[in-house]
């Protein structure tokens, strides 16, 4: 897949599993996009995606927000697209940059309901407008300098993540409150076979994902510096802090176990997430 696809690719997928979800949760979800509008295709799918489950639900309101200079182009195909939809699905274009995503949302009727966003920006007012609400979850492409974690984390996400494509000039952060939506945004993206660095910023391939050692490393590190902590606590520690997945947190634990290095409580049973681990000291 093309590094410029990831992003939206990784979005797509999560997109399938989210609406119907957000839907009987809720009955009304809004899905908002904030980019240039260059690629119409990423409007296009986005709308028949989560229109097709929203018109197998009956009694729900779904709102697709498309905030977009765009071109020429994006407006014939939403237009297209949403013509096949009925009417509980609502789209809206609005031109402008993402930082103008406080005003669109507003407009659009959203605040109060579960919110997805897709964002291909840093700024601060448009990570603070997609934290708003109950259940918001956002995704977010920028360069590869923003440290994209720290920035969703100061804009209200209880949980976020980010990962640094090598082969691209750019980052792709996730926020949400769900650990289980935080798991599959990770695994959306290793799915999409980019690479991306390590812990210590090394490349990692997902492709040939059979080195932990560096994950074990920087495990051995946060219990060294933190203390004992769960088995819960690991790998949420690997998933938003590290480009790896919860899985590949339980595998380097077990290899970490297997070397002695650290130790757990109790000594026995499956490697759950209610296990302590400690780190082992050094002798003298």
């Amino acid at each position: 897949m093309p590094t410029d696809a990831v992003g939206p690719a990784s979005f797509l997928r999560h997109l399938d599993r989210w609406v119907p979800a957000a839907l009987r949760r809720a009955r009304r979800a809004t899905v908002a996009l904030g980019y240039d509008g260059s690629d119409p295709q990423l409007a296009e799918q986005t709308v028949r995606v989560a229109g097709g489950y929203a018109a197998r639900m009956p009694g729900c309101r779904l709102t697709v927000l498309v905030l977009a200079d765009g071109t020429e182009e994006l407006p014939a195909r939403l237009g297209a697209a949403e013509a096949e939809l009925p009417a509980e699905v609502a789209v809206h274009l609005m031109p402008g940059p993402p930082a103008r995503l406080p005003v669109a949302l507003r407009a659009a009727g959203a605040l109060g309901g579960p919110v997805l966003s897709y964002l291909e920006t840093d700024d601060p007012v448009a990570l603070t407008a997609a934290a708003v609400g109950r259940t918001a979850e956002a995704l977010v492409v920028a360069g590869s300098a923003t440290p994209l974690r720290e920035a969703l984390v100061d804009a209200g996400f209880a949980l976020a993540t980010e990962v640094e494509l090598i082969d691209a000039d750019r980052r792709i952060g996730f926020g949400t409150g769900s650990d289980r939506s935080l798991e599959e945004m990770k695994e959306n993206l290793w799915e999409s076979g980019a690479r991306f660095r390590d812990p210590y910023g090394d490349p990692l391939s997902p492709a040939a994902p059979g080195e932990s050692a560096p994950l074990g490393r920087a495990l051995l590190e946060e219990l060294t510096r933190q203390g004992p902590r769960t088995v819960t606590e690991l790998r949420r520690y690997a998933v938003t802090r590290t480009a790896y997945r919860a899985v590949d947190a339980t595998r380097a634990l077990s290899d970490l176990l297997a070397a002695g290095q650290v130790t757990r409580s109790p000594q026995d049973g499956r490697l759950g997430g209610d296990v302590v681990v400690s780190a082992v000291r050094p002798g003298p």
